[in-house]
Formats: C-alpha cells, structure tokens, sequence
C-alpha cells in the first residue's frame, strides 16, 4: 500500500468519525430538547431529569404599588408611665432582719418617681379611628399618644388589651383614616414574600421585606406574654418599636402584627433574621371580641393536654407525631360530657388537622362559646369523631372595677385553670386566679406582686376563680389587702395598701 492510498483511507476514516460526531450532538441536542438533559457515566444508567418545581415569576423590580398604599396606615405610638427607682444604693433594706423592724416598704420611701417612655407601632384597621398594637406596647402607660404618617399626632384611648394574646385596641379622634384591608393568615404559605412596616428604633416609618419563614411557631416564652400563640416567623426585619406594626403580602393585605424578636444575646436587642408576628385571624377575633363585648370570651373544653413526641406516638400507636394528648379531663367540663378520656389524641379539629397542643389551645380560645365542634380523636388503635359543645372560658378580670382607691388597682387576673397551672409549674388541682398584668405605677407593683403570680387568698378567704376575686376586691373597698400568693411553687403572705389620696 503506497502512502498516498494509506493517507486517502485515513483521511476517510477521521470523517466518518467526525460526522458521525456532528450526528450525534444533533440527535443529542434534538432529544436534549424533547425530553430533557440525558445523563450517562459509569455505573449510571440513562435517566432522564423531569422538573418538578413550579416556575418562579420573575421579580418585580420594585413593591412600591404594594407598599405605598399601607404606609399611611401604619402609625407610631408613643406611650409613658411613672416607675419608681432607688434613689440611694441601701441593700440593707432587703436585708430580714431590718425589715421586721421598719416593715418591706419603708425603702420605698427613699425611691423617686421617674417617667418612662417607650415607642411601638400600630395598624389602623377602621378608618373612624380603631388601631390595633401590641398589649406590651401600652401596658402601664398613663399616657398613649398616636402620630399618623402625615404627622397629625392624636391622644389615643385604650379601648381594650387581652395579654394572653398580646394584642390591644386603641382609639384616637379622627375620621378619614386609612384603615388597611386584613388578609386571612391561614392562607399564608411558607415561602410568601412579606413587608413589615413599623418605627424601628423611633428612626421613622421602615419597609423591611422578606418570607414567611414558618408558621405555628409557639412555647417560644416570648417575656412569658403569650398564653396563646401561634405565631407567623419571618426573616424581614422587626427591631424593637416595630412591635405593632403591619405585616403585609403582595396584595397589601395584613396577615399579621409585628411583636417579638430572637436575638443572639442578652444584650444584642437587633434583628438577626428571626421574627414573629401574630396572626391576624387571631389578632381580628381578640378585636372583635372586645369591640362587642368589652372582653375577650373564649371557648372552653376542659382538657389537660400536652404533644405528642414521637416516643408517645409510637406507645399510642400512631403512625406519626400528630394531634394533642389528653393527659386530663376536667370534671363536669364540656370535655368530660361529650365522653373524651385520658389518653385521647386530638387529631382534628372541625376538619382541619392540629399539629401540636399549642395549635389546639388557639383554636379553642378563638372559637365563640356555645359553639358545637367536631373533633376526630384517636382512642385504642381506632379513629371516631365525637362532638363537643364548648363552655366558656372564664375570663380576665381587672381588679381596677373597685374604683380608684382600691388596693389592687391595676391588676389584671384571670381564673387558673388546670392547663395555665401546668404551664406555671404547678398542681393541676391548685386554685386561684393567676395575674396576668399589673401596671408598673400602681401599689401591687410597689407591693412587689408580679405577673404570672398565683393568688390563692384575699383577706383569708380562698379564691376559687376571677369573679369571686373580683367580689372580694370590691368588698375590700380601700382598706388594705392581705393576699396568700404562690410564686414559682412557694407561697406567701402579701399585704397591698391602697395609695394615699
């Protein structure tokens, strides 16, 4: 074979190679595009990636038409109370042995009053003026005072507070406003963009912007304000004087109140990405509540419940951690006549699922007493469905109805019931009324009685719930009080002497 016949076959060769090369990326790019990415390797067999996920709309360049609209009904509040602080360093005067001399006020008397100020947020949700905010935002305060976008500021009256849910309702003199439309939170989904608006640090109205970063979040022992919670977490940014404010959607709708933050320290009081905001269905129900009835009413079932670990589901039976575990059924409660037991596992409730016992509770309180529900329980391996008509929760008192004077103005309690002793650590079979706010100004707080404090007598008469307290205060008049208190499972004698007028 001469050279140039074993070149010419070569030649042939290296183009059939090539073509056939050419002809394998068109084919490849023809079925890259029919069917996808083709993936080979060794040990791979040919899979085809099929996509999943649902195609992202590309982001807006800008939220103003979203934004613009809610900024003037979000407000700045402005509120001030009077503490008293040691006017000089005597720690002799705590000391026991002084005291059964001058007695636990006498360093009181060395103490001076001084006006403290704090900043919030709230959310106009009637135009004619009703503003919704934080309860920790105005608790105490003597003075509440509102300035509007437009820098109108109002002296606002507090129509209401419910520190269980931390939520208050304000009133200011004004028509005209612009009342932001309110959203269904249950709706919210995990990955929603959202805005909070709100005066972080009093530097002025701010728009963070961020996700809906989980929901249900609760036993987060916020400052212990919350019995009920069932908070919406975001990664906007909420610092402190955004407490209050709106948390919007896309649609310029609020799904929530701006309230609490997780910092990274004690110290550190800024936002690292962790927020939490309370839902607005329950926000709008505590509103209406006591818009309509002065007070918030709640339903009752009477249970003792606690959630399911996936170590109590595996010994129950249940094929996953779900529902709330019935530890206790209270006697003569709607609970206890519509047949449920000990050891029940509440899987639903009017249909929807309850994934923990904190769920459950917020349910119940938010639906109105009277009401019948269904719930889908599971009892011994089987599921039924068993019917509750719910009581009413008895509620929160204040003190103050005794009129100025009385000794225990500016306590706020509410009856114990089996459930709140378990959260305080207590007996489920301990009685009384749990305080629930004291404002910082009045004779309790000086007295040194405390929120979350248990207070099982008035004058040596045991208290058994919020209505009987309520009657011993208003029979106490202004004279002195001796109240028998459980503190953290020990207990003592307090004695409140109304303010000298």
């Amino acid at each position: 074979m001469s050279f140039r016949d074993w070149f010419s076959g070569r030649r042939s060769v290296a183009m059939a190679v090539v073509g056939a090369a050419l002809l394998g990326g068109l084919l490849g790019s023809w079925v890259t595009r029919a069917t996808g990415p083709l993936f080979v390797g060794a040990g791979w067999d040919r899979t085809a990636l099929a996509s999943t996920a649902t195609p992202v709309s590309p982001m807006p360049a800008s939220f103003a038409s979203v934004v613009q609209p809610a900024l003037p009904g979000v407000v700045n509040i402005y509120s001030s109370r009077v503490v008293r602080r040691p006017g000089l360093p005597m720690p002799f005067f705590n000391d026991p042995f002084f005291q059964q001399f001058f007695g636990e006020e006498f360093g009181q008397l060395f103490s001076q009053p001084e006006r403290v100020q704090s900043l919030g947020s709230g959310v106009i949700v009637r135009s004619d003026g009703i503003i919704l905010t934080n309860n920790h935002v105005i608790e105490g305060a003597s003075d509440v005072s509102v300035v509007l976008s437009d820098r109108r500021k109002f002296k606002a009256t507090v129509v209401g507070t419910d520190p269980q849910t931390d939520v208050a309702v304000l009133r200011i003199s004004a028509t005209g406003l612009t009342a932001l439309p309110l959203g269904d939170s249950s709706k919210a989904q995990v990955g929603d963009i959202v805005f909070a608006i709100g005066n972080p640090f009093g530097v002025g109205e701010t728009v963070t912007m961020g996700i809906v970063s989980a929901k249900g979040r609760s036993d987060l022992a916020l400052e212990g304000r919350n019995a009920y919670e069932d908070f919406i977490q975001t990664d906007a940014a909420i610092n402190p004087g955004n407490s209050g404010g709106a948390l919007i959607n896309t649609r310029g709708e609020v799904i929530g109140i701006n309230t609490a933050i997780l910092t990274d320290s004690p110290m550190s009081r800024g936002n690292i990405g962790i927020g939490f905001a309370i839902p607005i269905n329950m926000a709008r129900h505590v509103m209406e509540q006591i818009l309509e009835h002065g007070k918030v009413r709640r339903g009752y079932l009477g249970v003792l419940i606690q959630d399911v670990t996936p170590e109590l589901a595996q010994q129950f039976g249940l094929s996953r951690p779900q529902g709330a575990l019935v530890s206790q059924v209270e006697p003569d409660s709607p609970a206890a006549r519509a047949g449920l037991e000990r050891g029940d596992i509440i899987l639903k409730f009017n249909g929807e699922e309850i994934n923990s016992s904190a769920d459950l509770r917020a349910r119940v309180a938010q639906t109105s007493p009277g009401t019948t529900v269904r719930l889908d329980i599971f009892r011994n391996g089987q599921t039924r469905q068993v019917s509750v008509t719910l009581g009413e929760l008895p509620g929160t008192l204040a003190a103050g109805g005794a009129g100025a004077g009385s000794a225990l103005e500016g306590v706020q309690v509410q009856t114990l019931t089996p459930e709140l002793a378990q959260r305080l650590g207590l007996s489920a079979n301990t009685f009384g009324v749990v305080v629930t706010s004291v404002a910082p100004n009045s004779p309790a707080a000086a007295a040194g009685l405390q929120r979350g404090d248990v207070i099982l007598e008035v004058n040596r008469h045991r208290v058994a719930n919020a209505a009987q307290f309520q009657a011993m205060v208003e029979q106490a008049g202004n004279r002195p009080v001796l109240l028998l208190v459980n503190r953290g499972g020990q207990t003592f004698y307090l004695t409140i002497a109304p303010e000298q007028q």
